[in-house]
């Protein structure tokens, strides 16, 4: 099992003040974040890390048995906390021994779990604190919804949960409500809740990222002399001018009507696509109109 360097992973002394922590753990969950860094591995594993730091040191009585348990963890560890992978020496038994000592894992690192309510064991006759498991469940959500926001009554094994959604979640993010998953154990502090967002197919709107795409037929005269259009966006009925001269596959930018940026005061930007309508039944006088400007134009 490796020690864990708190105070390195955040870059902070060990003086600092609790206001000095947040700021620089704030600092690096935004830098570090997985919808910021989406794909990338190295990240994703930093910001655990960093939360998993901010978890004891943001936490007055993890810091201080943190502080207190210092340079002396070793001994800890010789008394049956050793960690690796295989068998977990010190117990005895493999695994399954380690798994009635410690229970289950946190999603942070071995050393978390062993010294700061990750799991629960007995020592000397003492019982220690266990963490509460960390419950995942689903829910779907329509394009619409996640425009606007919402809430879900969502059943775990604990509880029905209310859970509000704040606007501009993407398919395939998880929700973190912490201490609302399972109960901990002895005085351990109550694991989380994760909730997957699932988003369902819109009939007019395409998500990408921030931006939404939406496909409006444009009619043929329209799209030769210009004029205005209106749309139905998801907040709002919008009147579109349209130039002379537009091209059938044109993509319009609307700066703003996209979807929110999720826990930003932004949005991202509606895409309209022109498919222009030629109209199947033209009068003699149209033709007539049409092939006098065919022969104008040369």
């Amino acid at each position: 099992m490796e020690y864990k360097d708190y105070y390195k992973v955040l870059g902070v002394d060990k003086n600092a003040s609790a206001d000095e922590i947040k700021k620089k753990y704030r600092k690096l969950a935004v830098q570090y974040h997985p919808d910021k860094n989406q794909g990338n591995k190295a990240s994703e594993e930093k910001f655990k890390t960093v939360a998993e730091a901010y978890e004891v040191l943001g936490d007055p009585a993890k810091r201080k048995k943190y502080d207190e348990l210092g340079s002396n963890w070793k001994q800890y560890e010789q008394a049956g906390f050793s960690g690796n992978n295989s068998g977990r020496p010190g117990f005895g038994g493999g695994q399954e021994r380690y798994e009635e000592f410690f229970g289950g894992s946190s999603g942070f690192s071995d050393f978390f779990d062993a010294f700061f309510g990750g799991s629960g064991f007995k020592q000397q006759g003492r019982t220690v604190a266990k963490r509460g498991r960390d419950l995942h469940v689903a829910t779907q959500l329509t394009l619409k919804e996640a425009f606007e926001g919402t809430a879900r009554m969502l059943q775990t094994e604990e509880s029905t949960i209310k859970v509000p959604i704040n606007p501009g979640v993407r398919d395939g993010q998880v929700l973190r409500l912490r201490g609302k998953g399972q109960k901990g154990m002895h005085g351990g502090t109550d694991g989380d809740l994760l909730i997957k967002i699932e988003l369902l197919p819109d009939k007019i709107f395409t998500r990408n990222g921030d931006d939404l795409l939406m496909i409006v037929d444009l009619d043929f005269y329209t799209a030769v002399l210009g004029g205005t259009i209106a749309i139905q966006t998801l907040g709002s009925k919008k009147n579109i001018p349209i130039k002379s001269g537009t091209q059938d596959g044109s993509l319009l930018r609307l700066k703003g009507l996209g979807m929110p940026v999720f826990g930003k005061n932004e949005h991202g930007n509606l895409l309209i696509k022109i498919n222009i309508i030629i109209p199947e039944k033209i009068s003699q006088d149209e033709i007539a109109l049409i092939a006098k400007a065919a022969a104008i134009r040369g």
